[in-house]
């Protein structure tokens, strides 16, 4: 069915055209509905885009995170070339400095979640990686992750979707939704089905419903930094502290003495939420980050000695520090202690859809599928 832009009634109207909304366009476009997306803002311009553009497979957490960002990976795979969005790396090595950390990629090796993975000695993720020239006692090798720059992917999906048919109301804030219909600062627009998918935005539209899932938001620090010793890296990087955060290794009952050990010697890092993510651009700059603050309102700030925490690990991988930082920003996402995310039922035609995690990126366009699938099939 063809889409007009000049229509006020739709098979489906999405409110958020961040990456979780623009997840649901892909899956109805795949329907062929005639489908609108309503956004606030001209462009996308929060968690979205503030974030590594890092498509996270190994290390999510074991189970239905899991299989949706494996199915995420998938759909940006065949997404991102017809949008011509350019997928920068693929692959994931995660490179430990301490014996402890060793039994913990053992044993994720051995689950379904690393199947394809490769366990490395140092001398063999040095010859992948030349530039680890801190102490290394091992790594793990994932080829099933990507990375592409949020910044631009964002805004060419969304403009690669409005080419195949999907309406945009940008600048459009929306004050309420009802069965059948969508109520904006520009009019009311008529739609059989609604998702709404408005981030870490809880009192705007469904607070009742929101209210029921205990959220608060994360604020994160995120850096982009030039280093021309490091060379192209083979993958996105992670370290030890990596292996305590993420939940497919942290539940692992082999993660327990590393656990401790990273409590004993790195408490300053834990209790900022650092550990360390180092992802790379087209043009050979690198981002690095990031940083978890939680509050139902963060503050707008970036005390400088978080960023130093974060280069403080940046260096004990590399044995030095980056060669100069560029850029600096902050970003802020939905955050639930029980959840990853969830898919809330207001009405038989209304999903609320919301990512309570870092992992928009990486399962939101699974996620999306399924409450598409609800809604219509």
């Amino acid at each position: 069915m063809s889409n007009s832009l000049d229509s006020d009634s739709f098979d489906l109207a999405i409110v958020g055209a961040g990456v979780v909304g623009l997840g649901h366009a892909i899956a109805a476009r795949r329907r062929g509905l005639r489908t609108v997306v309503i956004d606030r803002d001209a462009r996308a311009n929060g968690a979205s885009v503030r974030n590594f553009g890092f498509v996270t497979v190994t290390g999510q957490q074991r189970g239905e995170c899991w299989r949706r960002a494996m199915r995420s990976r998938d759909i940006w795979a065949e997404v991102a070339p017809q949008a011509g969005i350019e997928v920068v790396h693929r692959g994931l090595m995660v490179a430990v400095r301490r014996p402890e950390a060793l039994p913990v990629l053992e044993a994720f090796r051995a689950t379904e979640m690393g199947e394809g993975c490769e366990l490395l000695t140092p001398d063999q993720a040095r010859d992948r990686l030349p530039a680890l020239t801190g102490p290394l006692s091992g790594a793990l090798w994932s080829p099933h992750d990507m990375r592409v720059e949020s910044r631009e992917a964002i805004p060419k999906l969304a403009a690669w979707l409005a080419a195949q048919g999907v309406a945009f109301r940008r600048e459009t804030a929306v004050t309420a939704i009802e069965p059948g219909k969508v109520v904006t600062s520009g009019g009311t627009i008529s739609a059989a089905r609604i998702v709404a998918a408005p981030g870490d935005d809880f009192h705007t539209l469904f607070e009742d419903r929101f209210a029921s899932y205990g959220l608060t938001r994360c604020k994160l620090h995120m850096l982009r930094v030039t280093d021309p010793k490091v060379g192209r890296l083979p993958g996105s990087v992670m370290t030890d502290l990596s292996l305590g955060r993420y939940l497919g290794y942290a539940e692992l009952p082999e993660a327990e003495p590393l656990k401790r050990l990273l409590e004993a010697e790195q408490a300053e890092h834990l209790k900022h939420g650092v550990h360390l993510i180092v992802v790379q651009s087209a043009d050979g700059s690198l981002v690095v980050g990031d940083s978890h603050h939680y509050a139902a309102t963060p503050d707008p700030f970036a005390p400088d000695f978080v960023d130093e925490l974060i280069l403080d690990e940046y260096a004990a991988l590399f044995g030095r520090r980056p060669e100069q930082v560029v850029e600096r920003w902050t970003g802020t996402y939905a955050s639930a202690s029980d959840r990853l995310a969830f898919i809330d039922r207001p009405h038989a035609t209304i999903r609320l859809v919301v990512v309570t995690s870092g992992t928009g990126a990486s399962t939101g366009f699974a996620l999306a599928e399924e409450a598409v699938a609800e809604l219509f099939d």
